[in-house]
């Protein structure tokens, strides 16, 4: 499974998170400790936004840890929303379109987990991707799909729009037989907010952690040091809403769906 480290806050070097900490970024590509893939090294990404508003992108298929360019450019880049992922495939090719994170517009995505039998799957989760949302398809992963989906679901409101999604993608692996599995563990946000969902069906999701200082908010796959009490683990089936301005707070997810269900 893969690693992944969003912050949204006052400005800073991209170091202070990615490379600098005792169990950085670069330190989990190589040695992750709460993850069922031991490296993960099938690309990296980071993904910041600046004075435009669309995130600049920064991608490669070698392992984060042999990339000379990225302690350089973690060094110089500085940004007040910041994404970096390294990735453990799961099944899609190693290619640039398919490392994380992903932008349309001024959204910006990436994720940990998966949907299913994907190679059985696919076909029903890209049709969830509304037509003039599809040409910015490029890569061939269950996480870009996942992006657009949500994208086309209502994004002027990103968590039930994200609601949505997982609620047909539930739908999706429940229909197979035996049921299959499902984890979504991702960041979503749009320059301003940031959100972090953790979600699970038939499985258990993939951690999540976030620590909140008046300096801003840092969520991750997991904790950058080996200090446990120093971060909040946020529950399964639950979102972290980090909103421009205001505390984080953590919202359960699909509890509307589940009762209009019932």
């Amino acid at each position: 499974m893969c690693r992944w480290i969003a912050y949204r806050g006052e400005t800073t070097a991209l170091e202070h998170y990615v490379t600098e900490p005792s169990h950085s970024l670069i330190s989990q590509s190589i040695a992750a400790l709460e993850s069922t893939a031991g490296t993960n090294g099938d690309g990296f990404g980071l993904g910041w936004y600046g004075t435009h508003p669309e995130p600049g992108l920064y991608r490669e298929v070698r392992p984060a840890w042999s990339d000379e360019n990225l302690r350089y450019l973690c060094r110089h880049l500085q940004s007040h929303l910041f994404f970096a992922h390294v990735r453990a495939a799961t099944g899609t090719p190693i290619t640039r379109p398919n490392c994380h994170p992903f932008a349309c517009g001024q959204w910006m995505f990436m994720h940990n987990g998966f949907v299913g039998n994907w190679s059985c799957l696919r076909r029903q989760v890209e049709g969830l991707i509304r037509d003039e949302l599809y040409p910015a398809r490029i890569g061939t992963t269950d996480s870009e799909a996942i992006f657009l989906a949500i994208l086309g679901a209502g994004i002027e409101h990103p968590v039930a729009a994200a609601e949505t999604v997982f609620a047909r993608l539930t739908a999706f692996v429940n229909e197979t037989t035996p049921p299959d599995r499902l984890r979504v563990t991702a960041a979503l946000s749009n320059g301003r907010d940031l959100y972090a969902f953790r979600y699970a069906v038939n499985d258990r999701a993939n951690t999540l952690y976030y620590r909140e200082s008046d300096r801003g908010i840092v969520i991750v796959s997991e904790p950058l040091d080996r200090d446990h009490k120093n971060w909040i683990a946020v529950p399964e089936n639950s979102v972290v809403v980090a909103c421009a301005g205001e505390r984080a707070r953590i919202m359960p997810l699909l509890h509307r769906h589940q009762e209009a269900a019932e």
